[in-house]
């Protein structure tokens, strides 16, 4: 075989190597999950910014409620096989029932501390999901909503065998939010009455590439290794989903809310969403609310919103 023959099947070897390793290091950094034991399960951590820090104190205060109230240990399989772990707070016999979905690398006790004291002052049962790859449940990869929004379905699937007829509402925040709506475009039980999302991002891809271009990464280079690892490592596709192609079939009444100060996942996003919606759809926007913290901003605006739709989708 030629020397030059030679030096060129090394070169293309160098680069598929270095597209496999590239590849592999963006998998395990965007998507990739460690084993339940050695996850910070139920974390309370707090981004390290001023908005958070004011509310900090309040969280903690309604995370330690949540923590004193009993609860049921739920678990069911997924459409892969994949074990889910969830909590099941029982207020009401009948009462409807919110199934609460966090965001991405969150807690379930944090991002819906507020969720959760919300849903008991309406005297709702809740299911408190940890969603796959996070907490209790089981899975190695993040999908950003693509299997999420599955696993939301055989959530609901569960409710009405379970719970027979009584409304159901999913509840999501961040990637829950993206999660919940990513449900709609599926077949859902008839007793499914809502959706709510708070701040939900336009798809994987709209929102890796935003996080992309905060680290100063050129998103247009970054974003095809990104996807490679998620493809070869994951088994899924991030182009495969987005929000505004899931609400294109949405049949059930969806509310969205979000914050306009949100500095992870712009509001526009959700301003998009809103227009592609084909179901009734509110949106209600939240003035100087970061990400994730809308409720807490405007405790009072949020709960008339939240009240509002209820009682629409119950009518």
């Amino acid at each position: 075989m030629p020397d030059f023959v030679i030096a060129i099947i090394s070169v293309v070897g160098v680069l598929i190597l270095g597209l496999l390793i590239g590849s592999l290091y963006a998998y395990s950094q965007a998507f990739y999950s460690p084993k339940i034991e050695k996850r910070k399960t139920n974390s309370l951590d707090f981004l390290d910014k001023d908005s958070y820090k004011a509310v900090s104190e309040l969280m903690t205060t309604l995370v330690g409620q949540i923590r004193t109230i009993p609860f049921e240990e739920v678990t069911i399989k997924s459409f892969d096989g994949t074990k889910l772990f969830a909590r099941y707070y029982h207020t009401k016999d009948g009462a409807p029932l919110q199934i609460q979905f966090h965001g991405y690398r969150g807690s379930a006790f944090r991002d819906f501390c507020g969720g959760h004291a919300l849903a008991r002052e309406l005297n709702h049962n809740i299911l408190l999901v940890d969603q796959r790859s996070h907490g209790l449940s089981h899975g190695k990869s993040i999908t950003f909503g693509i299997k999420e929004a599955r696993d939301a379905k055989a959530w609901c699937e569960y409710a009405r065998g379970r719970f027979g007829n009584v409304p159901i509402f999913l509840v999501g925040v961040s990637m829950g939010g993206s999660t919940v709506i990513g449900a709609s475009a599926y077949d859902l039980p008839e007793n499914v009455k809502g959706i709510i999302a708070d701040c939900p991002f336009s798809s994987p891809r709209d929102i890796i590439k935003k996080v992309c271009s905060d680290m100063k990464l050129n998103p247009t280079l970054i974003y095809p290794l990104i996807k490679l690892g998620a493809i070869l490592f994951g088994h899924f596709n991030p182009d495969s989903f987005s929000c505004e192609g899931a609400v294109e079939n949405a049949r059930v009444p969806m509310l969205i809310l979000h914050g306009e100060a949100d500095s992870f996942v712009p509001c526009e996003m959700s301003k998009r969403i809103y227009e592609k919606c084909k179901s009734k759809c509110f949106l209600y926007t939240f003035e100087g609310a970061d990400h994730g913290i809308s409720f807490l901003a405007n405790p009072e605006k949020y709960k008339k919103a939240v009240y509002d739709f209820l009682n629409y989708c119950m009518e």
